[in-house]
């Protein structure tokens, strides 16, 4: 009784996202890519904290930006933005060179009062203070992360383990969850969207970074992300966990494996986004690249006079503005 009460539990919050498990003719790469072609846009970006970035040309000044955006990058959207202007804003026109000159106590002092959820003021200071010695010793945090890789690496996560402890050997500390590793078993969702945001470079992701290709990326992983991808067949796992990050990555990489995050913007506009919607659920698959099993995401509208098969935006109460930064996973 308890697993059926479950099931129609996951039932129930599925319907609520728009989501069905309804299988559909066709094939997941091509609707990834039609997903791809029409949502991958600059005007579908906010609201999200990437939006800070376009508004900094220096390289070194967008690793500031976007390591401090995606760190906060947790809780409602509203709020992120809120609190990553103000701290931006306290940082002025050239944080990179803010971050690399100031001590740790005048950090500290120019940020007194900042608070996001459970991240103060003071762990932005330790993490800006740690960035910028970094950068001090390598020239930039693509070459501080680019010394943490080692021959043969597949992916990156072993250059990410290296890269938070590393930025916690320079003796500054913050609170355990604003930059957890790959080690902890965490998906570490927004250390990995940071990552994507200075590898990958088209109309969305601003990029820059060349010592490490997009092929090498992580999938950013929380529950939105999760479950999207446990309802396309992608992921077996129960929790948005790091092992199901990298399953995920797995999937996606057996469709591109030149680019396995490329769709992970569009695909986490749904839910997001009312604009952003599947456009027919024809384009779904059966079975996807790879020889994976999986299902659609569509709203199919449950009014009567809805005879067509075009697709409708989830109801309102679904856009709470939760689902673009955390949804709980790290």
């Amino acid at each position: 009784m308890a697993g059926m009460a479950a099931e129609r539990k996951r039932a129930e919050e599925r319907a609520a996202m728009g989501i069905s498990r309804r299988s559909a003719d066709g094939d997941l790469a091509a609707s990834l890519e039609g997903l791809y072609a029409r949502y991958n846009r600059r005007e579908y970006v906010a609201p999200d904290p990437l939006q800070f970035l376009y508004a900094y040309k220096d390289l070194r000044d967008r690793e500031i930006v976007g390591l401090i955006a995606s760190s906060l990058a947790y809780g409602r959207v509203a709020q992120i933005l809120r609190n990553a202007s103000d701290v931006l804003g306290r940082l002025g026109d050239a944080p990179a060179e803010f971050a690399a000159r100031a001590s740790l106590r005048r950090l500290s002092s120019v940020l007194r009062g900042v608070r996001h959820r459970f991240t103060s003021g003071d762990d932005i200071a330790a993490l800006l203070y740690a960035a910028g010695r970094a950068m001090r010793k390598h020239g930039s945090l693509e070459r501080f992360l680019a010394a943490g890789l080692r021959a043969g690496d597949a992916d990156i996560l072993g250059a990410a383990s290296a890269f938070v402890r590393r930025l916690e050997d320079y003796g500054a500390r913050w609170h355990e969850g604003l930059l957890p590793s790959p080690e902890s078993g965490s998906a570490c969702k927004r250390l990995n969207l940071f990552f994507r945001w200075m590898v990958r470079r088209d109309e969305v992701d601003p990029g820059g970074w060349t010592s490490i290709g997009p092929e090498m990326l992580i999938v950013p992983v929380d529950t939105h992300m999760h479950r999207i991808a446990a309802e396309l067949g992608l992921t077996k796992r129960a929790a948005a966990d790091g092992r199901a990050a990298v399953e995920i990555t797995g999937a996606f990489r057996r469709i591109r494996p030149d680019d396995p995050v490329r769709y992970d913007f569009v695909l986490t506009r749904i839910g997001i986004r009312r604009d952003v919607v599947w456009e027919d659920p024809r384009v779904l698959h059966k079975r996807g690249a790879g020889g994976m099993s999986g299902r659609g995401l569509l709203w199919k509208d449950p009014s009567p006079s809805n005879a067509g098969p075009a697709l409708q935006a989830p109801p309102a109460r679904f856009f709470n503005n939760n689902a673009a930064a955390a949804g709980g996973a790290q």
